[in-house]
């Protein structure tokens, strides 16, 4: 699982190196969509919050086993204890998983992601999905005709 930096692109500074505000600026502006996706090729912000049907949506578990701990306050189930389920089947404190969700749509363990009320962003998500499969298509066409 890749880290935090890693993840938004960024390294830490060398020594003696100064940060490139001109490279902050052009972050800010493409994570409030100022930027807009038909200058950059994708989406041009973070993801938006899961939709309230989803969030409602995810099942409520009893803990039954002793040793499991919430993966984002990193904090033990007691047995008997109520967490919220994620269809990936993750397992999070009800309080710690709504609060993620309102900021973004996935699962912060594994990237699993919800669907969204951001129809800009379900339209993005189905036009990638469609050119991967595009992709396949070609490489399997590829892979008949030469091999």
């Amino acid at each position: 699982m890749a880290d935090y930096f890693h993840e938004m692109g960024w390294r830490e500074l060398g020594e003696g190196e100064t940060p490139n505000h001109l490279l902050h600026m052009a972050r800010f502006l493409i994570d409030f969509g100022i930027y807009e996706d038909q200058f950059t090729g994708q989406w041009p912000r973070l993801p938006p919050p899961a939709s309230v049907e989803a969030v409602n949506n995810l099942p409520e578990v009893v803990i039954d086993k002793e040793g499991r701990d919430c993966p984002i306050c990193l904090k033990k189930f007691n047995i008997n204890d109520k967490a919220k389920e994620m269809p990936c089947h993750h397992v999070f404190h009800a309080t710690c998983i709504l609060t993620w969700l309102k900021q973004t749509n996935s699962c912060p363990f594994c990237r699993h992601e919800l669907p969204t009320d951001d129809e800009g962003y379900e339209a993005f998500k189905k036009e990638k999905k469609r050119s991967e499969q595009r992709q396949e298509s070609l490489a399997t066409l590829h892979d008949s005709m030469f091999s």
